[in-house]
């Protein structure tokens, strides 16, 4: 059960199928749209939409932290009794606020307990990431604290025995590193959301810095776009375009590609894949990025260490300036390497391999009938 089916949720869900096509699965999603009815409503859409399929002698449930999971069993009490992975691609504690004042605000209490709930109600929990797990229960200890009274003790000892498991990458992904052309010319992709929590204003003072530089460099502006997207993005379309006429560069590619095979072959010619986010939970993009042999350049936060050499990080704190001079940096290095035809660092992505993580899914769900759940 996907609550809220977002690209990554849906990566997740489709990789997992192929990883381990014994299990016969019914599937249930929601789009991933109008968020704060979607979190709270989801419970009520399937119990009462789609009641034949959650009570067809299944053998367990997997759902995504969204569900409503405890709601969901009260409205169909035979779920009660399956066995339940609640897997978290994310958390509702660690979201940066949105500065623009005319953006509308979601009280984040509710979705927070939700979670919280939801954790508390899977036989097994399991995060993506060991950042999203450490924001998670940090989270939740804080939001507990500033409840008032009534408080049950040991929730969070509930919680400590939860696992990190992360999304696998499509195996098709995995390819050698092409040669790279254009050696005077760095090809680098910025592949996220068009959304504030991506980190749009550190992305425009990189540029600036690059170009107070003068890096040769082109920028692909990949990701979903929605009706509205932070001012920052239409500054940096013009300074690009100013850039690459002074710089006699042709043009990066602008949006989202929906063709994935077109879109990985871009992938498969670029040399960076750079991340500015302000929140990351495991970073689909700049793993399959990886996978397809681009050098990954990302905060030195968040999830990213866990899986990013020291050579690809950038610093993760201080000022906009401090951060995009130390990514400036590091990119014209890496600009200096290409000419001279030295190989750029890559992402080591065994840990994220169908073949490593098929038998510990396998464990997971076998752990559900093998010992007493949590």
């Amino acid at each position: 059960m996907s609550a809220y089916d977002a690209e990554s949720h849906r990566v997740w869900r489709e990789n997992l199928y192929a990883m381990l096509p014994q299990i016969e699965w019914t599937t249930l999603t929601l789009p991933p749209r109008y968020f704060p009815w979607r979190v709270r409503g989801n419970s009520l859409t399937w119990a009462f939409n789609h009641r034949p399929a959650l009570t067809d002698n299944h053998d367990f449930l997997l759902c995504t932290s969204m569900t409503d999971l405890s709601a969901l069993r009260g409205f169909v009490p035979g779920l009660a009794h399956l066995p339940t992975i609640v897997y978290c691609h994310e958390n509702q504690f660690a979201y940066p606020e949105n500065p623009d004042p005319q953006a509308a605000r979601t009280n984040p209490v509710e979705p927070q307990m939700l979670s919280l709930y939801t954790a508390l109600c899977a036989d097994r929990l399991v995060f993506n990431s060991a950042w999203n797990q450490r924001s998670f229960l940090d989270g939740a200890a804080a939001l507990l604290h500033k409840l008032p009274d009534h408080v049950p003790d040991g929730l969070l000892a509930r919680l400590a025995s939860s696992t990190v498991l992360p999304v696998p990458l499509a195996p098709a992904l995995f390819q050698p590193r092409r040669p790279r052309g254009e050696p005077d010319v760095l090809n680098i992709v910025w592949n996220h959301r068009w959304e504030y929590d991506k980190g749009p204003s550190l992305l425009c003072a990189m540029v600036d810095a690059l170009v107070a530089r003068g890096l040769r460099f082109r920028l692909h502006l990949l990701g979903q776009r929605f009706r509205q997207a932070p001012a920052e993005f239409a500054a940096l379309q013009s300074r690009l375009a100013h850039w690459y006429t002074l710089a006699g560069i042709a043009p990066g590619i602008t949006g989202f590609i929906e063709d994935r095979n077109e879109y990985r072959e871009l992938l498969a010619r670029s040399d960076v894949v750079l991340s500015t986010a302000l929140h990351d939970f495991q970073g689909l993009a700049v793993l399959e990025s990886s996978a397809l042999g681009c050098a990954a350049l990302a905060p030195r936060r968040l999830v990213y260490p866990e899986y990013l050499g020291e050579e690809s990080l950038y610093a993760g704190t201080g000022t906009v300036a401090e951060q995009a001079a130390s990514a400036a940096t590091r990119l014209c290095d890496w600009a200096e390497r290409k000419r001279a035809g030295e190989a750029l660092p890559l992402a080591m992505l065994e840990p994220f391999h169908p073949l490593t993580l098929r038998s510990r899914y396998e464990g997971l769900i076998h752990s559900l009938f093998s010992q007493p759940a949590a």
